[in-house]
């Protein structure tokens, strides 16, 4: 059977628009324009969710400063609520990557909206005689302040998400943390042996560093708050009415749950991107220390007779097509990848933020993309993290004390009784013979055994 479509119409021609598509003739062109990832706005939900907020605070407040009848309202109110709990996803089709500042991304919100409104009053989709796209959803708007103003609700929303796994491998690293408090083991610096630590000390200090991010992330979020909502086109607020922008805020706050502030200039907000670049810093912050702490896990566990071998990762999969036996550190190397990856889309919202000509940053696209691409990569990776590896982690403790008694670094617990030069005439000695530090110093009678054992006790060395 055929399908059946409509004509839509722009002052550019006509297209037929399948009349089951809630979306319309702008949107079809910007998906006939824009074939460049694959992947639609769709896959962004909270950008979703957030431009049906927008649209809705718009209509209450049109609504209340007499823009249109109260029946235009409520009905392009229901088709926010109903995208807003997760309907019409399916009708978001425009490519993430596009042209424009964000104009396709709103106006596909706009015809999805004014269509699903045209329904719910009892009309045919395409009759914007009644309900415009344009005239009614972007009332006392501009895609230039609808969709930075989204965006920032998005990403506050994205980061609130962010902060749970985050707060769950912190947690998992300091389990392991006390349950490796009693490892005596071998610190290291640039690879050599430096003085001796409790593994419990090294995975505390994951535990710490990964606190220091979810306090960056809640600072964040405040700065994400500031929008531009009511700014329309450049920030004058050129085709909003008087205490628009005052009520629009208001409203959208409520619709919301986040509490915005409307920047206290317009023109600047409305350009300005310092908040995606911050944001995006902390991601590659959060990125590079879980891209320290992976590849710390795979020296560790190196091995596991020609390496370092103090912990053991959870056996996976196996780790070789040839090598019968082998098990690959695949958690952490994956994690390593995802930071990559971030390190690079942050390079990416530096040069798109840096590229914005005078009233308007139009490269915001590509700023949302790789945001939201970076923070759906990190809060998979911590889940991975946690729940593959960390959690399940176990030391060698044998192994881990037997490194530190054959050590050279444990010296360094003795020079403050027998001074720097004795203590490498030590070390020097137990290199060329391969005598432990322990014998070579009752050897030149420096100390008593008794010293020794003290100097050397777990408590004293750590």
């Amino acid at each position: 059977m055929k399908q059946t479509v409509r004509i839509e119409h722009d002052f550019l021609g006509e297209k037929e628009i399948p009349d089951n598509c809630y979306y319309g003739i702008q949107t079809r062109r910007a998906v006939e324009n824009f074939r460049i990832t694959g992947i639609r706005i769709s896959a962004f939900p909270e950008l979703i969710v957030a431009l049906a907020c927008v649209k809705k605070a718009a209509a209450m407040v049109n609504a209340e400063l007499g823009q249109f009848p109260d029946t235009i309202a409520t009905a392009i109110i229901k088709a926010c609520d109903e995208i807003i709990d997760g309907k019409l996803l399916d009708q978001f089709v425009v490519d993430i990557m596009q042209g424009g500042a964000g104009t396709s991304t709103n106006m596909n919100a706009n015809e999805v909206i004014a269509n699903r409104a045209l329904e719910l009053m009892g009309h045919r989709k395409g009759e914007y005689g009644i309900v415009h796209p344009n005239n009614h959803v972007n009332c006392s708007q501009s895609t230039n302040d609808v969709y930075p103003t989204a965006l920032r609700v998005a990403i506050y929303r994205k980061l609130e998400q962010l902060q749970g796994p985050l707060n769950k491998l912190q947690a998992s690293f300091q389990a392991k943390a006390e349950e490796f408090s009693d490892v005596l083991k071998m610190g290291r610096t640039q690879l050599q042996d430096a003085v001796p630590m409790t593994l419990g000390q090294e995975f505390s200090a994951y535990s710490t560093t990964i606190g220091e991010e979810i306090k960056l992330i809640g600072q964040t979020k405040k700065l994400v708050r500031e929008i531009n909502l009511g700014a329309t086109a450049i920030g004058t607020g050129i085709n909003s009415p008087d205490k628009y922008k005052e009520f629009v805020a208001k409203r959208f706050a409520e619709v919301t749950g986040v509490p915005v502030l409307t920047s206290a200039n317009l023109v600047e907000a409305t350009w300005d991107t310092g908040a995606y670049v911050q944001t995006s810093s902390v991601l590659k912050r959060i990125a590079l220390k879980l891209s320290k702490i992976s590849s710390d896990l795979r020296l560790l566990s190196s091995g596991p007779r020609a390496g370092l071998n103090e912990i053991n990762l959870p056996r996976m999969q196996p780790g070789s097509s040839i090598m019968p036996g082998k098990v690959n550190p695949v958690i952490p190397e994956v994690v390593n990848q995802v930071a990559y990856k971030v390190i690079g889309n942050d390079l990416t919202i530096t040069m798109a933020s840096e590229n914005g000509q005078l009233e308007l940053n139009v490269m915001e696209p590509v700023i949302a993309s790789s945001l939201f691409e970076s923070m759906n990569m990190i809060i998979a990776a911590c889940d991975v993290l946690r729940i593959s590896c960390i959690d399940g982690i176990t030391a060698n403790r044998d192994h881990c004390l037997h490194l530190v008694e054959n050590s050279i670094g444990i010296v360094t617990a003795l020079t403050p009784v027998i001074g720097y030069e004795n203590g490498s005439t030590i070390a020097r000695e137990a290199l060329a013979t391969g005598k432990s530090v322990y014998e070579v110093a009752v050897e030149h009678n420096l100390l008593s055994r008794k010293q020794l054992d003290e100097l050397m006790s777990i408590k004293n060395m750590v």
